[in-house]
């Protein structure tokens, strides 16, 4: 439902940041950035920090808040080195700049788990930067050495009793030289970071004044339905919208380049009218698909399939096998996902002649400025984009499809546009998570010790899709979490890029679910083929690796690994390593009456580093556990002549409220570089109930998700 009082209030917070004037933006140097010199004007920001003369403080923030936490986080740092409280300041979204790039990703990009770990010293800088030019002005201001100012909470102080806010000294300190390394506080001064602190954007999104991409309203604005082909990448041969025309409300019956919608002056009647729109379809290669043939092909790419290395093989995997006491192997299959957003697909468009003005929910303001450019045939910079907040993105709302559509529709009827998709067209039409199979061979001497391991995966490449990766070229978002962190003397780790044909995307925690869900179910096969425990097992393959064998202990003893469980219950371990992440979890289980799995407590263990938000840290946590449980346990994608069967949550059930599970967090105290910590708990969980499922029922679920039937059929 539209949200008038929401709407109103964002467009006045717009309206406000545009017209800031008097105050000064004060850009700063950043690595491996360019075009951010101190600069006196407001009205193209292109820097962090912004002081009004009314010492009103504003950070703005380059990555989407998707509800991770960005709009706090990013801020602490900051805030942190330019010694202001975060109740002084304000949280402006960046707009699509080069300054605003995410250096470990290429692009301004919101994914991967980057944010802090991208942010950690960049921010830093930017605030220590901004605070010692602010003390440099002051002290010429006032005579005196740099040294003798202090500042603090907005204020700066020197001798003589001499006081400006940072306001007053902001146009003085914009036109001095920005300093290239200015001094960073050590940790154990940190006021800010590494605190437990409440979101800043919590109280807006609980009384409703947060706007997402739903919310937005611009004056004389219309809405949109789209209609897509029932098969992913089919054409439009031809359409009979009269009588969607005739209906009350309808403007207009506009062809996008991959689609057909109906304009009219609510959503609802959009709709209705486009109901009554008869398209003929060109369907497609794609229609000859389902799901058990892309797996038959990716399984026929692993055997056949150029081989691609993930990392240089160790020892001499052939020979040791040939020599082992015994080997063992098994296949893993995971099938796709749908990333389902709570918040289906949509985008606020508005086109006049050559110039575009973008407003709604996206993961990559740049690509969104681009791409629309590209598909309207002007200048980018004409191309103008607010990025508001994101009901759910996990990788989806990096695509760019309806962000298009709503342009090119905007374009067609010449007024502002707001396309909504249905919860169908938003599930149907997705960018999925690929299907993938990984096999796994290992040789074990005697006394059930693994000598060997060769470890192979087959699926398709996103980034081939997405970003023109040469064929034949290695994917390193298909090798995450493939090389476990085990001591195995000769090990080989191979790759095999297979495109089914069909379109698949980032999702949340990417390759390290399919890998560690394959490696970490058989590091509980090769225990049991060894008759050993499970944790022991993986412990004594731990030498020299602390993080590793800390969480894992640290999860253990929290679950009472080894203590007897109640009847009917058991407990399964996983491990994984995931960007710079250590994490640890145990899952207990047991089985309803009607054979499906329950979940009664989760016990995860995690070592990321420096923590910039501990209460954050946790909430992703638990988040990542209950999103990688529905996969788990769950819902996929499946395929019948082209089409995606699953079409809203009836179909693809979330875990519900009653099925989430006690949740116990240990974060280990660390001065390591920070790692990322919103995707890797996604991709513990799985094999940690695979685990629990096997020791519990004595039968092993290789391909997800495990529902009663998989166990069944085990």
């Amino acid at each position: 439902m539209m949200n008038t009082t929401t709407t109103t209030s964002r467009r006045a917070f717009l309206k406000g940041s545009a017209a800031l004037s008097g105050g000064l933006l004060m850009g700063v140097t950043l690595p491996l950035t360019r075009g951010a010199q101190a600069a006196g004007a407001v009205s193209t920001p292109n820097a962090w920090v912004h002081i009004a003369d009314d010492n009103t403080i504003s950070i703005l923030v380059a990555h989407a808040e998707m509800g991770q936490g960005v709009y706090t986080s990013m801020p602490m740092l900051i805030a942190e080195e330019l010694h202001v409280d975060l109740k002084q300041i304000k949280v402006l979204d960046a707009p699509p700049a080069a300054v605003y790039v995410n250096t470990l990703l290429g692009a301004q990009i919101t994914g991967g788990s980057t944010s802090v770990r991208e942010g950690w010293t960049k921010l830093r800088v930017a605030g220590a930067q901004v605070r010692e030019m602010l003390k440099a002005a002051a002290a010429k201001e006032w005579g005196t050495e740099v040294g003798a100012i202090q500042a603090d909470k907005g204020m700066l102080t020197g001798p003589g009793g001499n006081k400006a806010t940072y306001g007053q000294m902001a146009a003085a300190a914009s036109r001095l030289p920005v300093p290239e390394k200015p001094p960073l506080k050590d940790a154990k001064d940190f006021r800010i970071v590494g605190k437990a602190t409440k979101r800043l954007d919590t109280p807006a999104k609980v009384n409703g004044s947060a706007t997402f991409g739903v919310d937005v309203k611009l004056p004389g604005m219309v809405y949109a339905a789209i209609q897509q082909c029932p098969v992913i990448g089919g054409k439009v041969k031809s359409f009979d919208g009269a009588q969607a025309k005739g209906m009350p409300g309808v403007q207009a019956v506009v062809q996008t380049s991959d689609g057909v919608a109906v304009v009219a002056d609510s959503w609802w009647r959009a709709k209705k009218a486009l109901e009554t729109v008869k398209v003929q379809w060109d369907e497609g290669s794609v229609a000859a698909l389902s799901d058990e043939s892309i797996l038959a092909g990716t399984r026929e790419a692993l055997k056949s399939g150029k081989v691609l290395e993930i990392a240089k093989p160790q020892g001499n995997v052939a020979s040791a096998l040939q020599s082992a006491a015994r080997v063992i192997e098994a296949e893993y299959i995971t099938p796709m996902q749908s990333h389902a957003p709570l918040e289906p697909m949509n985008f606020t468009a508005d086109v006049k002649g050559d110039k575009v003005h973008l407003i709604g929910p996206t993961q990559f303001p740049q690509g969104a400025q681009g791409a629309v450019a590209a598909a309207l045939g002007v200048k980018p910079e004409n191309v103008t984009l607010k990025t508001t907040f994101l009901g759910g993105g996990f990788g989806r709302r990096l695509e760019l499809d309806f962000v298009v559509q709503a342009a090119e529709i905007s374009r067609a009827v010449g007024k502002p546009v707001k396309l909504l998709w249905t919860r169908e067209e938003d599930m149907t039409h997705d960018f999925y998570r690929p299907l993938a199979v990984n096999t796994v061979k290992a040789g074990m001497d005697a006394s059930g010790k693994p000598v060997a391991m060769h470890f192979r995966v087959a699926s398709q490449s996103v980034t081939q899709r997405a970003f023109g990766l040469p064929k034949d070229t290695l994917d390193p978002f298909m090798a995450e979490a493939a090389v476990p962190g085990y001591n195995v003397a000769n090990t080989q780790h191979d790759l095999v890029i297979h495109d089914s044909g069909f379109r698949v995307g980032y999702w949340r925690a990417v390759s390290h679910n399919m890998n560690a869900f394959a490696n970490e179910s058989f590091m509980d096969e090769m225990a049991k083929a060894a008759g050993q425990d499970p944790y022991k097992y993986r412990m004594a393959l731990l030498e020299g690796k602390p993080r590793f064998a800390h969480v894992l202990k640290l999860a253990a003893d929290k679950a009472g690994w080894g203590k007897p469980l109640p009847k009917g219950r058991a407990r399964g371990i996983a491990l994984m390593e995931g960007y710079d992440t250590y994490m640890a979890q145990v899952a207990e289980i047991s089985q309803n009456a009607d054979g499906s799995i329950r979940v009664h407590r989760v016990s995860v263990a995690a070592d990321l580093g420096y923590m910039v938000n501990p209460d954050t840290v946790r909430a992703q946590l638990q988040s990542g556990i209950i999103f990688g449980m529905g996969a788990t346990l769950k819902h996929q994608i499946t395929l019948k002549n082209g089409r995606v069967q699953e079409t809203n949550f009836h179909a693809y059930e979330p875990v519900r409220m009653q099925e989430v599970p006690q949740i116990d967090i240990q974060l280990v105290a660390s001065t390591e570089k920070p790692g990322g910590i919103g995707e890797p708990a996604t991709a513990v969980i799985a094999p940690a109930i695979a685990n629990a499922v096997a020791a519990l029922t004595g039968k092993r679920v290789r391909r997800l998700p495990i529902t009663a039937d998989a166990i069944r059929q085990a």
